[in-house]
């Protein structure tokens, strides 16, 4: 079966890795961006002596003449941000397949992984879908599930389930098609959801709602954008955190208690116990030496 793999950073590497070594697949073609997250992708279709393009858009007339005289069974999207358009997706003859980090018709969007802990999630998963002029709108060829642990950030969720899962879950979704038995599941729009791509006016944290959502926002913005907040004037980015059952009674926002590995701010209900964070424009530091830079002190209030 000839394969035409798009996609880009280290799961369209991981990908093709596993096609060509594992699965012993006839990969014809790489299409991946023009900027650093194409160089990765490059590399290791180098590595295998697969013909890598780059071209600015995929939506070029010339790029997609072109794709059509490679005459692909099927093409495959590994982590594609670009709007792909009908006449690349309709061209194979067995069509093209899609990850997407999500129990679609969950969470549909760019980014799904932000906003599946910011709301709370429990449950999520991967999904391999058959794309269509919509987004992530087609029909389903299978889902793998995995669960959402309170220590899961979006990093964490991506990179230890969500990349590992995928890769897998695209092997054997060529494996299905192959055998002429790869499902077409209609989603159940009622279910659907959307949401638009996260940004950093997004991630500003309100110390007046439950411990239990700041909680979750900061989670999902880790490692990007960052949950945001302001300790004298000055923007402080919170990243690794810990729910506190217990809030000894500080107002939203106030530093309650501190140590020499971190602070602890109140909320509503419960709190935030805080061990590293981003102040201003500098690295990303821990909560001690943040402590120290700026002398924190109990009182002290995150606005």
């Amino acid at each position: 079966m000839r394969i035409v793999l798009l996609g880009q950073a280290a799961f369209a590497a991981a990908v093709l890795k596993k096609l060509l070594e594992n699965n012993g697949e006839d990969v014809i073609a790489v299409y991946t961006p023009t900027d650093k997250s194409g160089d990765v992708v490059e590399e290791a279709a180098n590595t295998f002596k697969v013909p890598v393009f780059r071209p600015p858009k995929m939506a070029d007339s010339q790029v997609i003449d072109n794709f059509i005289k490679l005459k692909a069974d099927l093409a495959i999207m590994a982590f594609v941000t670009e709007i792909i358009p009908l006449a690349v997706l309709r061209n194979p003859k067995l069509g093209t397949i899609q990850y997407h980090p999500s129990l679609l018709p969950r969470h549909r969007g760019g980014s799904s992984l932000n906003w599946t802990i910011i709301q709370g999630d429990v449950k999520t998963g991967v999904t391999i879908f058959w794309p269509d002029e919509g987004i992530d709108t087609g029909p389903i060829l299978l889902q793998k599930e995995a669960d959402i642990y309170p220590t899961d950030t979006q990093g964490s969720l991506y990179f230890d389930k969500l990349f590992p899962l995928g890769v897998a879950a695209l092997a054997e979704a060529v494996d299905l098609i192959e055998q002429g038995i790869a499902l077409r599941i209609p989603q159940d729009e009622a279910q659907a959801t959307y949401e638009p791509l996260f940004t950093e006016s997004d991630a500003v944290i309100d110390w007046s709602l439950p411990a239990t959502k700041i909680f979750d926002l900061i989670r999902g913005s880790n490692p990007r954008p960052g949950a945001s907040t302001s300790f004298r004037g000055e923007q402080l980015k919170i990243f690794d955190s810990e729910l506190v059952v217990e809030n000894s009674g500080g107002t939203h926002g106030q530093v309650i208690d501190i140590n020499e590995e971190s602070f602890t701010t109140a909320a509503m209900e419960e709190a935030i116990r805080v061990r590293r964070v981003q102040h201003g424009t500098s690295p990303k530091i821990t909560a001690k030496e943040f402590i120290q830079l700026v002398g924190l002190e109990k009182g002290d209030h995150l606005k």
